[in-house]
């Protein structure tokens, strides 16, 4: 998994082509741990069908505040640099599945 910070983002996501979920969290957030699994097991079961980032909030806040992340674990979804969709909460695997077969 890509670390996703604000030097990168705009190369890792924005002028990326295809689907890039991107997972903002951060290491006291309980429920970010319990999502993070989940996070895993997708990287791996979508290798070559879509980029999984994940974003540290505490160290990349400003990029963080500028995508609107209001509560951790967030997930964002984009589809050739657009933003598709958010997913805020610790989500079920197949909901996370879900919004990534639908793009």
């Amino acid at each position: 998994m890509v670390e996703i910070t604000e030097e990168n983002f705009q190369s890792e996501v924005i002028d990326a082509k295809g689907i890039v979920m991107v997972d903002f969290w951060a290491v006291w957030c309980g429920p970010c741990r319990a999502l993070a699994p989940y996070v895993e097991q997708i990287a791996k079961e979508y290798e070559g069908k879509a980029k999984v980032c994940k974003c540290d909030t505490e160290v990349a806040s400003d990029l963080s505040a500028s995508l609107g992340i209001m509560a951790i674990p967030t997930l964002l979804f984009f589809k050739d640099g657009e933003l598709k969709e958010r997913l805020t909460g610790l989500v079920q695997k197949s909901k996370i599945a879900q919004v990534l077969d639908s793009l």
